[in-house]
């Protein structure tokens, strides 16, 4: 077993045999999890190491990418934005981003891009690497293309789109950038090693992403290219957009951490993940991330059923996640964004939880992670 730092407190120690079983089960490299309850941390724990050659450690402060664990950053900058007068989230993209209503936008509202309706799911055209870390181009050409259906008929999930439209409506609006909103609205205040853009400086902490392995088994690689092939809705969305975005080493790049993907790209700490949820749920040293009304109004339920992209069901409120889709094991009153790979972060108000687990060897199936299911469900036996 690896051998783990960190803290737990009693009454918590299932949450750390569990996680120290994530390394001697389940092939973990390097990972850390951190749980809050009452807005104090009862768990923050870590280990393994930062890269496969064992050369580096996993440290208190090593951060890793978490994926799509961005898009509750991302939801959470755009509701404080509402609740200060500065977005109606039922108001059309377009009233804030003029050229979005190109090719039957026009009517959009906010609120059906946060809860994957708007049928924009797949970006169009042809881009380079280069022409989507710039930004503008890429959401150029979301601006210009039509949707793929109706919008408002359906949901599907927007795995990229998401944080390019939000984004640009935010930089619209107050003229920063997503990842500077969050940085100074959120990280700031509660000193989250959370970043939507890394700085350079912290380049050094990064642990070395390592994809999930390829399976072997012929009918796993035949139902892998049947739901995820380049041809599907589903791969393109995940690949897309122009087949730039597998899940390979490229995620390890300076080019790919320093841009701004507030749908895919957010480095960070479990505990910044924690203590982050924590900040929705009620007040962390003086500071709560949304009021009350607002946080409501986020997670409650949206959409619920078949997605049309990921082809099985999926429940949002407005920008987060909820039960079940969320993890196994969580309960009903839980919201907050999984990531490609494994990694999680999320609120349970009526338990007064808030969790974060992060890590480098990434897990891809068509079922929940078992590391982050088997933390979760340690996490509920042990709550008070």
């Amino acid at each position: 077993m690896a051998e783990l730092e960190g803290t737990c407190a009693r009454g918590f120690e299932r949450v750390r045999d569990a996680f120290g079983a994530c390394f001697a089960k389940h092939a973990e490299v390097g990972a850390a999890v951190c749980v809050y309850l009452d807005g104090e941390p009862v768990v923050d724990l870590w280990g393994g190491y930062a890269d496969r050659e064992q050369r580096t450690h996993w440290q208190r402060d090593t951060l890793t990418l978490t994926f799509s664990v961005t898009k509750g950053m991302t939801a959470a900058c755009v509701h404080r934005l509402s609740e200060q007068g500065k977005l109606d989230l039922d108001a059309p993209v377009a009233s804030y981003w003029p050229e979005f209503a190109a090719a039957g936008k026009a009517e959009i509202p906010l609120r059906w891009v946060l809860t994957h309706r708007a049928g924009l799911a797949d970006v169009k055209g042809t881009l380079t690497l280069e022409q989507v870390l710039a930004w503008d181009p890429v959401c150029a050409a979301i601006a210009a293309q039509p949707p793929h259906w109706e919008p408002g008929t359906r949901h599907g999930y927007h795995a990229r789109s998401y944080g390019w439209i939000l984004g640009e409506v935010v930089r619209r609006v107050c003229g920063r950038t997503l990842g500077q909103f969050f940085a100074e609205e959120f990280a700031a205040p509660l000193g989250l090693d959370f970043f939507i853009g890394l700085p350079e400086a912290h380049e050094p902490r990064v642990a070395t992403l390592y994809p999930a392995p390829e399976p072997t088994d012929p009918e796993q690689l035949a139902l892998r290219e049947r739901f995820m092939g380049p041809d599907t809705l589903l791969g393109r969305v995940l690949s897309g957009p122009s087949g730039l975005f597998n899940y390979g080493p490229m995620w390890n790049t300076r080019p790919l951490h320093a841009a701004e993907m507030p749908s895919s790209n957010g480095i960070g700490s479990a505990r910044a993940l924690a203590r982050f949820y924590a900040s929705l749920i009620g007040e962390i040293d003086g500071f709560r991330g949304l009021r009350p009304e607002t946080l409501a109004a986020a997670v409650r339920e949206q959409v619920a059923g078949p997605d049309a992209v990921i082809l099985v069901p999926t429940r949002f409120g407005s920008g987060f996640m909820l039960a079940p889709t969320l993890s196994p094991g969580c309960a009903e009153s839980c919201f907050g964004h999984p990531g490609a790979g494994g990694s999680l972060g999320f609120a349970d108000p009526e338990a007064r939880i808030a969790f974060g687990y992060v890590l480098n060897q990434m897990q891809l199936g068509m079922t929940a992670d078992a590391r982050a299911q088997s933390l979760v469900e340690a996490v509920y036996a042990c709550r008070p």
